[in-house]
């Protein structure tokens, strides 16, 4: 079911000043940034080999992402997976009995349909499902 890791989320404070250690340390280029309303969020997208990283700043105060960051700080947020269809790979994680945040599929940043699975389910770690064209 799973293909790879698609990407792992960081919760940032600061998109612009994150960048700098991205690019400027690590030498990652920025493949491009998108704010994806829905979810109250700013992503910037560093590919890296065959996956990538995405940074996300909060759009608003009571964000998902700036509820994570006042709970836990800056950091990995989720881990997403690859898979190629989210609709078949949601119905496999109810039958498994895992616990859905999703219930359907949703828009994720850069076009990629996603759904969560709830940490309850996945020892802790927030996991995205994400399936793209």
């Amino acid at each position: 079911m799973v293909t790879k890791v698609d990407h792992i989320g960081i919760a940032v404070s600061n998109l612009d000043e994150t960048l700098k250690f991205y690019k400027e340390v690590l030498g990652l280029k920025l493949e491009g940034v998108e704010v994806v309303e829905d979810q109250r969020v700013k992503v910037a997208f560093l590919p890296i080999g065959d996956t990538e990283i995405e940074l996300l700043e909060s759009t608003q105060l009571d964000g998902p992402i700036a509820k994570f960051i006042e709970k836990k700080g800056e950091g990995i947020q989720h881990i997403a997976f690859r898979v190629e269809s989210i609709k078949d790979a949601l119905e496999e994680m109810r039958q498994k009995g895992i616990r859905l945040i999703d219930e359907q599929p949703r828009y994720g940043a850069g076009g990629a349909q996603i759904a969560f699975l709830h940490p309850k389910s996945t020892h802790g770690v927030l996991v995205e499902l994400c399936e793209r064209k």
